[in-house]
């Protein structure tokens, strides 16, 4: 088969992360709507660790063949085998993050034959992994703690306990709004959210229009 020849079209690689419960997916939603392609990495890490193979041979080499059953990945399996323990969850980060990556560009590729003017890389971990520095831009979505909390408790079936653990591996807001380029403020309603998001469509949008340079 013919390989396609990379487009020359430019386009900006802009992530979006937040804390868990922040609502970065509702604001993914707001940018969809506005026309722009969005790139959903934990989503599609999930879909690669069932069915990239050389991953799925490398998660069953480390982590053992059961946590493959029936051809699935048993997620509760291989959690227990990461379960609080910093090397090994680093271990699997080391293995999909890679796959992520390829899975990343070659989707970037598609969209610049789209001609779109930038393209948004959503991840929860994007700031722990180091993987914004492969990005132009960086939008940080925010909350406050307690919000946080009552969105994931009812979004999801989990206690305040689990959350709380769930956050202990993520840096805080503080830390991350240390990189970012845009912050978004999620903690008073759809509509100033849809300004937040609005204002910052059209700074990246200038950036685009006015050729300026967009490296960190």
């Amino acid at each position: 088969m013919k390989r396609r020849k990379p487009s020359t079209h430019k386009v900006i690689k802009v992530g979006i992360t937040g804390g868990i419960g922040s609502g970065k997916t509702t604001v993914c939603k707001m940018f969809e709507d506005l026309g722009i392609p969005v790139y959903y990495a934990d989503d599609r890490a999930k879909y690669l660790m069932h069915h990239e193979h050389h991953l799925i041979d490398e998660i069953k080499k480390h982590f053992g063949d059961d946590v493959y059953e029936n051809g699935r990945l048993n997620r509760k399996v291989l959690a227990d085998r990461v379960f609080n323990d910093k090397a090994k969850v680093a271990l699997l980060n080391s293995l999909v993050h890679p796959a992520v990556f390829r899975d990343t560009e070659r989707w970037v590729e598609d969209q610049k034959e789209k001609k779109v003017p930038y393209v948004l890389k959503e991840a929860a971990l994007l700031v722990e992994t180091g993987s914004y520095k492969a990005l132009d831009k960086l939008i940080v979505v925010t909350a406050p703690l307690q919000v946080r909390i009552e969105r994931v408790t009812q979004r999801d079936d989990t206690t305040v306990t689990e959350i709380e653990a769930r956050m202990r591996n993520q840096l805080s807001d503080e830390e991350k709004v240390k990189q970012a380029d845009f912050v978004v403020e999620n903690d008073d309603g759809l509509e100033q959210l849809r300004a937040e998001v609005l204002r910052i469509h059209e700074a990246i949008l200038l950036l685009v229009n006015q050729n300026i340079p967009v490296e960190k």
